[in-house]
């Protein structure tokens, strides 16, 4: 899709101050030679070509990236606060701010060095950047579903706008056991753009089927574990607290970690 999309949603003179916050600390980080992808509303408009007006800008950096990250931006004037360890933290400026990711809230969709291997290359606010690949923006999307928040409309759309080029093993293996949150998407994508369900191969959908099928042909798995919290972080909390379930986070998230964005449930973030 044409680049020059990339800027429709900051297009205005009202914008000009975020805009020229957000290409300094892209600017710093490349001077630095610092790697980190740019996602978000950006990365989301050049795979679908939906136009989305944000006030925040995202880059993803891995995590052992962070500490020579936020000393480069210290140097020039900025401060990060390490909002959430487990995945992110934040650059605020007169009411702007970018977020710097590192893994996703319910601590699944680490970023390692894979998501540079194939990211591409765009012009985001006029300069060069990579963007986070199309299988990581839907592995780290496809757990969103938050009473306030579902990010299944933009996995669909990835989907229809991607499918063809997805490397589909590979956003299979992203999955792992959780086979079902990328399987529960494919299924109802077919409902929501039945002329591109094409796009998912045959050989992908037919493995989890078969998957599937093996489930139901052996007795249920003995387990106290709701795996509810990886995709809602609030609506879940009763299972936890009332009946005793172990949270499906822990193993990606430490207890501490998982009280502190449980705090923030009622905050802005």
């Amino acid at each position: 899709m044409p680049e020059s999309t990339l800027t429709s949603s900051r297009d205005n003179e009202s914008d000009q101050a975020s805009i020229d916050f957000y290409r300094h600390v892209v600017k710093t980080l490349t001077e630095e030679r610092l790697p980190f992808l740019v996602g978000g509303a950006y990365a989301f408009t050049f795979y679908t070509g939906i136009s989305r007006h944000s006030k925040d800008f995202d880059i993803f950096i891995r995590r052992e990236d962070y500490a020579r990250i936020s000393d480069a931006l210290k140097k020039v004037g900025y401060t990060t606060d390490l909002a959430y360890p487990h995945w992110l933290a934040k650059i605020h400026l007169n009411g702007d701010y970018v977020d710097i990711i590192f893994s996703s809230g319910n601590g699944v969709a680490d970023v390692d060095p894979t998501w540079f291997d194939h990211a591409p290359e765009a012009d985001v606010l006029d300069m060069r950047v990579k963007l986070c690949p199309a299988e990581e923006m839907i592995w780290s999307k496809a757990f969103v579903m938050e009473r306030e928040r579902y990010d299944g409309a933009d996995v669909a759309h990835l989907f229809r706008a991607c499918g063809n080029q997805i490397d589909w093993s590979h956003l299979l293996r992203r999955f792992g056991e959780k086979w079902r949150v990328l399987f529960s998407h494919m299924i109802l994508f077919g409902l929501i753009f039945p002329d591109h369900r094409h796009v998912i191969p045959n050989d992908i959908m037919e493995e989890l089927i078969e998957r599937l099928q093996r489930e139901m042909r052996t007795d249920a798995a003995c387990s106290d574990v709701c795996g509810g919290t990886l995709l809602s972080r609030e609506q879940y909390l009763i299972d936890l607290e009332r009946w005793g379930y172990r949270d499906g986070r822990l193993g990606h998230m430490s207890e501490v970690d998982i009280a502190r964005w449980t705090e923030a449930i009622n905050k802005p973030h």
